[in-house]
């Protein structure tokens, strides 16, 4: 198995974990808080989905699907196109309550789509590159691609807790 195989199967088995924590959830537990200041499912999705598509475009050198998709202006979200939701609090969390499962999930499959278009062709020896001198030691293109990994999974598995907690409350 090559590494962009590895990358591929890594971003897939993300997919399917936001695809379970969300398919079938009516908008407000996509809503739902499971206390005052915890992360709804919705928002949890849209800051995975936003870190992805941020961190991706930026070692890809292309523009992010937020903005050159026209997704910034569906969501129509109070944020500027830049937020991917570090920082946030209750209040910008709330804004994510009115986002549907379609919406939520369209963006997530377009970010992933190119997601896949850009680490299906890569190399190993593409994967030392220097893509972020801010920190000491400077990050690798393959240490910024697993972070983003790591990311999608915590966040998609708190997704899919509070979809359990929810359901049993059904």
């Amino acid at each position: 198995m090559t590494s962009a195989e590895l990358l591929v199967d890594a971003f897939g088995r993300v997919q399917e974990n936001v695809h379970g924590a969300v398919a079938g959830l009516r908008q407000d537990e996509l809503a739902a808080r499971i206390d005052p200041d915890a992360n709804s499912i919705a928002w949890l999705i849209w800051h995975l989905t936003r870190v992805q598509d941020d961190h991706i475009a930026d070692v890809a050198g292309l523009e992010q699907v937020w903005t050159a998709a026209g997704w910034a202006k569906r969501f129509e979200l109070p944020f500027g196109d830049a937020a991917t939701g570090y920082g946030h609090g209750e209040v910008e969390v709330a804004e994510l309550g009115r986002i549907s499962a379609e919406l939520l999930l369209g963006y997530y499959d377009a970010v992933h789509e190119q997601t896949i278009d850009y680490v299906s062709g890569l190399t190993d020896a593409e994967l030392p590159r220097i893509v972020d001198t801010r920190w000491n030691p400077p990050v690798t293109l393959g240490v910024r691609l697993i972070s983003v990994v790591d990311d999608d999974i915590q966040h998609s598995g708190q997704a899919a807790f509070i979809r359990g907690v929810l359901l049993r409350r059904r």
